[in-house]
């Protein structure tokens, strides 16, 4: 594959904890691996509800960008502001990297979610094509009027992983949660399950940032206080590298009680290390999470997320020890992420020829 040339534009710096932008991250870092040349263009501003700098900064970054360029766009920053992609649409080869749709994220008033489906699916329009992080989405987009031939999925790579060994001995099984804490991923309906198996011996440690939405992640904090759980739970904001590793290593079983998933690469993650999974079909979820491997239940149902872990944490029962297995064998077919990359590069290539 000869060498070629990209611009990535993505709302922010690239580096942040989170699936979406860790996806970003790799890809760039993938192409360039694979010859390609990539700039990088981190737009400043609020999204995905923009605001006057984030308006400019999106228009002046597509102006300034040569005809026929090829361009891909994080869905989070295109999705509210279709006028630049519609202004330079016919003159550069501009895609669109959707990881779900916006207007699925949990919390949205009504009048912000009709909103958001009119600006991205007017975006979307004046793009040459859209990549996805799961065929779950690329289905999704069909409510956008984007036809399959301008779709193309490109699922998320994963690190080889050791297998965890769980908690030490003597210890209670540790249940791990990987994700930002905000309302679409459900922490507060974990806090209601963990409080419904407080006679189980457990503990639990919630990985990802505080910041994204305070209030939310105050209030998750508050419910935990207020549970009597404070000894049991707890909030260590964003891990990563050989911090993140060692709770794997330890982990007993992995818990996400997400509304809605455009992938879930956390639960891939916890699958890689052979960890059984419980947590919900909230959007992609049941695609990437094999029902072998982890207990599945309605998002937003604290009991029935509470039955699956009593499932896993009663004494005597095989289940955890079973999907612990079954994920181990999964694990072997996750896809690297220089697979991904060179699905990527392809993909690029087919809807901007």
């Amino acid at each position: 594959m000869r060498p070629e040339e990209l611009h990535f534009v993505v709302p922010g710096p690239l580096d942040q904890l989170t699936g979406g932008y860790v996806y970003d991250g790799r890809m760039v870092a993938g192409l360039r691996e694979l010859g390609w040349q990539v700039r990088v263009h981190n737009l400043r501003g609020r999204f995905p509800d923009p605001d006057a700098i984030a308006r400019d900064d999106m228009a002046a970054t597509l102006a300034s960008l040569p005809d026929e360029a090829r361009v891909v766009i994080d869905g989070l920053a295109m999705g509210g502001l279709p006028a630049p992609i519609e202004a330079h649409g016919a003159r550069l080869r501009i895609l669109s990297l959707v990881h779900h749709p916006l207007a699925e994220e949990t919390g949205l008033a009504a009048a912000d979610k009709k909103s958001l489906t009119t600006t991205e699916r007017r975006a979307l329009e004046h793009c040459a094509g859209v990549v996805v992080s799961s065929a779950f989405t690329a289905r999704r987009l069909a409510a956008y009027d984007v036809s399959a031939d301008r779709i193309r999925v490109v699922v998320p790579g994963t690190e080889p992983a050791r297998t965890t060994v769980g908690s030490l001995p003597g210890k209670p099984p540790m249940l791990l949660c990987v994700a930002s804490v905000t309302p679409r991923k459900g922490h507060d309906v974990l806090v209601a399950a963990l409080a419904r198996v407080r006679g189980l011996d457990w503990t639990c440690i919630c990985v990802g940032s505080l910041d994204r939405d305070r209030g939310f992640a105050d209030s998750v904090r508050r419910d935990v206080a207020d549970a009597g759980l404070g000894d049991r739970i707890e909030f260590v904001g964003e891990r990563e590298g050989d911090l993140l590793e060692q709770l794997y290593h330890r982990a007993s079983a992995f818990v996400l009680a997400s509304h809605y998933e455009g992938y879930g690469m956390a639960l891939a993650e916890a699958i890689a290390h052979g960890l059984p999974v419980v947590s919900t079909t909230g959007g992609a979820i049941p695609f990437t999470v094999p029902a072998h491997a982890g207990i599945l239940v309605e998002p937003g149902d604290a009991e029935a997320f509470a039955d699956a872990l009593r499932t896993l944490l009663t004494p005597g029962t095989t289940t955890r020890g079973d999907l612990a297995a079954a994920a181990r064998r999964h694990a072997e077919e996750l896809p690297s992420w220089k697979e991904a990359a060179e699905a990527f590069a392809v993909a690029i290539l087919e809807l901007t020829p």
